[in-house]
């Protein structure tokens, strides 16, 4: 499965330098000024990142059902940009700068009230960080993050890298005590997110058709919610421009008298469902700025 970081995620020492640079001058010259230094820096990629801007060009093309154009391009590298920029205000506790808008809060909370947590099952699609960091200020809902432990390391630097002071909900998977951390938490009625349309192990993937093409998606955190009895959510932090957030919440639904390989089977066969809704309702939101799709089926 794909688990190469892209572009502006990298945490190798020259990019946790930018990120830091990048943090320090949007907190003392704020959102709106720091938004222009976003122009530059994405007609940069547009020139120099020809793999980047093919990955995008493949997505839009299946996405939209039309040939994408320069300008769809420079905004799709433009969106991306700007949710990295505003993390720096998320992790700093600035979310009065954004209209955030939270649905199927209501339903996630009385699927919380049953005392066992929740795994949500996010993506590449949008910025997790709304989700997280909002959630929990906004709707009191806790999320720690599992990712493998290469990425969790990636993140962790890039986390202490916009505010060294932010308290770290990445655990590492892969771990002798990974798995008693996750029960943890959902045991205290945390919900554990994961990044699920990339995977956290090598194998046990499941080839399914999204946006109309085969794709690879990895089973395992279906396979993990399902080996643990607890319920399953999908989740969405999308950005709509300007300083707007819009947060969805939905539960993933499966067949409770299936075979415990079918249910998790079903569970992921809804996630990709409502990730492909998504991602033609926002198109725009999605970055993962690699060939998502294996390489014969590529156009």
């Amino acid at each position: 499965m794909h688990n190469r970081s892209i572009w502006m995620e990298r945490p190798e020492r020259g990019n946790l330098l930018g990120m830091k640079v990048l943090a320090w001058v949007a907190l003392r010259l704020g959102r709106r000024c720091t938004r222009l230094f976003l122009w530059p820096i994405c007609l940069y990629f547009l020139l120099f990142s020809p793999v980047a801007c093919k990955a995008v060009r493949t997505f839009l093309m299946r996405a939209t059902k039309h040939r994408p154009n320069i300008r769809d391009l420079f905004r799709h590298l433009f969106v991306y940009a700007s949710t990295q920029l505003d993390r720096v205000y998320f992790l700093n506790g600035q979310i009065g700068l954004f209209d955030i808008r939270v649905y199927g809060e209501r339903e996630l909370s009385a699927v919380l009230a049953g005392g066992q947590g929740c795994f949500l099952m996010g993506s590449h699609l949008g910025s997790f960080e709304v989700l997280r960091v909002c959630g929990s200020q906004k709707s009191g809902i806790r999320i720690s993050t599992l990712m493998h432990e290469e990425s969790a390391r990636k993140m962790n630097s890039v986390l202490r890298a916009i505010n060294p002071a932010a308290p770290s909900e990445v655990i590492a998977s892969g771990r002798i005590d990974s798995m008693l951390k996750v029960r943890d938490r959902l045991d205290r009625g945390d919900c554990i997110g994961i990044l699920a349309d990339r995977a956290l192990t090598e194998n046990a993937a499941l080839r399914l058709l999204f946006l109309e093409t085969p794709a690879d998606f990895s089973v395992g955190p279906f396979r993990l919610a399902v080996m643990l009895g607890r319920p399953m959510g999908f989740m969405v932090g999308l950005y709509r421009g300007g300083n707007r957030y819009d947060i969805h919440f939905e539960q993933l639904s499966f067949d409770a008298e299936s075979p415990s390989k079918a249910k998790s089977e079903q569970a992921l066969l809804a996630y990709v469902r409502r990730l492909e809704y998504y991602c033609r309702l926002v198109p725009s939101n999605w970055f993962n700025f690699y060939d998502f799709w294996p390489p014969e089926d590529n156009c």
